[in-house]
């Protein structure tokens, strides 16, 4: 008798040892880093080429605004230099004379300044000469003054030209880095706006498991744990995963609705994330659970 009461207890020892080993110690859904890329330039959308479900790689165009008006600008500001340009070699060739003027009236100086010393040129001629100087003095820092005014000129068009490119190269609108697109939120042919999303990408390739841990399981975990995830192969078979905790809530929260264990609930949870490798048979939304 004392035998049969002693296999009993075993074995309802050993089952209860299972079924504590069968329950995971947190559940939620999983998720991945969702980004939303958008128009830099307002215009029309010439072509999107991009459908739902596409896999991305980073740096590849998926869209073009129209660039004719900044073509345009572009155009315009180009010539606005040119005639710049053109006033500055106007105003060089002007100095060239002036200069070799200035030559010629500083020998003349040089001479009647000798030649009055000498009593052989009288006051007059030596003021004119030595106002003429002065004047051609004045007019060559005039000069020189133009010539600053223009270069300015010439650089804020550049500017302006730099600007206008940088705006052309945005209107090719380049990934940033690789995913599955999600959602197709644009059409070519429409009218997009400066920063209007057109779409929203997703890398599958890493996902993540957010869920909760009550405040008396965070002793057990750290950052870079790994950990076990079980997800639904079927109806009564679980496929078995390893992933990461790459993030803990630093702060509670009280516990989402749709979580549901078979412990009872608490007030207050911690949020988790736990990162894992996607072989393709995990979707955004689906529900995991987690062994520590």
């Amino acid at each position: 008798m004392k035998s049969t009461v002693f296999t009993i207890l075993l074995l309802l020892t050993l089952f209860s040892c299972k079924s504590s080993d069968n329950q995971s110690d947190a559940y939620g859904n999983f998720e991945a880093t969702e980004l939303f890329i958008s128009s830099e330039v307002a215009g029309k959308l010439l072509s999107f080429t991009v459908e739902e479900g596409d896999v991305l790689e980073a740096n590849q165009q998926v869209a073009l605004v129209d660039t004719i008006p900044l073509v345009l600008k572009m155009q315009q500001l180009q010539a606005s230099k040119l005639a710049a340009q053109s006033k500055l070699a106007q105003v060089n060739a002007s100095i060239g004379v002036l200069q070799a003027q200035k030559a010629i009236v500083q020998k003349d100086f040089s001479r009647i300044s000798q030649m009055k010393t000498e009593g052989a040129a009288t006051q007059k001629q030596f003021d004119d000469v030595q106002g003429q100087l002065e004047v051609m003095t004045q007019q060559l820092k005039s000069h020189q003054t133009t010539i600053n005014s223009i270069n300015q000129e010439v650089n804020v068009v550049c500017s302006q030209m730099d600007e206008v490119a940088d705006k052309l190269n945005r209107c090719r609108i380049v990934l940033p880095s690789n995913g599955t697109v999600l959602q197709k939120l644009a059409e070519a042919g429409e009218l997009v706006a400066t920063g209007k999303p057109l779409l929203k990408l997703a890398n599958l390739n890493q996902v993540y498991l957010r869920a909760y841990v009550s405040g008396s399981q965070l002793s057990s975990i750290h950052l870079g744990q790994e950990v076990t995830l079980r997800i639904d192969k079927n109806e009564k078979e679980l496929t078995v995963l390893k992933g990461k905790i790459s993030w803990i809530s630093a702060s509670a929260e009280f516990t989402p609705k749709i979580i549901q264990t078979k412990e009872e609930r608490i007030d207050l949870v911690y949020a988790i994330k736990v990162a894992v490798v996607n072989d393709g048979s995990i979707k955004i939304g689906m529900p995991g659970e987690i062994k520590f």
